[in-house]
């Protein structure tokens, strides 16, 4: 007769693991460790402000959430932005705009610009795939969006990549699935 657990490879929970990893190495090695990590995430920032300056968007990359911008963009698309403010808007161009009252930017084209004599620029977007213009979608009484409204124009574009965005926003447990998997690869890879 064979115990349950003597065969096979025993795999130990996470919580004990780590702990017991973190006991085992000496002050230097911890200090390592969280100086390693502390430094990830100092690039990513970095790299994200780098992003910033260099596009002159507050959002350089934004992922495509409906399917109001099809066939241009699908939803999942990951699309690049900047947001030079001496470029003007021109009708048929992709811009992302935020509302006030809303948290997430909308992705549409413009339909129509009214450029005034002393270079005040209003001007009214639609989605591709959408039968009205935006106008429902601004805050009450606002018919025209204007420059202060643009997150950024879209300048290019890598299809579904950030399907992986979507995924895990719309299913919270698939998200913690995948970290808990990703972790499990990790303590095994470390072990052999």
């Amino acid at each position: 007769m064979v115990r349950a657990g003597a065969v096979g490879t025993h795999l130990p929970s996470f919580g004990q693991d780590v702990f017991g990893d973190l006991r085992k190495m000496n002050k230097r090695q911890v200090y390592y460790q969280v100086l390693n990590f502390a430094m990830i995430v100092s690039s990513a920032l970095m790299i994200w402000k780098g992003l910033i300056v260099l596009t002159g968007s507050e959002s350089p990359i934004v992922v495509v959430l409906s399917g109001s911008m099809e066939p241009a963009f699908h939803r999942g698309d990951l699309l690049f932005l900047t947001n030079f403010r001496e470029d003007p808007i021109r009708a048929g161009e992709i811009v992302v705009f935020k509302v006030e009252g809303r948290d997430i930017p909308i992705v549409h084209r413009v339909i129509k610009v009214h450029e005034k004599d002393n270079g005040d620029i209003k001007f009214l977007t639609k989605g591709d795939n959408n039968e009205i213009d935006d106008r429902g979608l601004y805050k009450e009484g606002q018919n025209w969006l204007e420059k202060k409204d643009v997150v950024g124009r879209a300048r290019g574009f890598l299809p579904y990549v950030g399907m992986v965005t979507i995924i895990m926003n719309d299913y919270p447990k698939f998200k913690y699935a995948l970290l808990a998997i990703m972790g499990a690869y990790v303590l095994l890879k470390r072990e052999s």
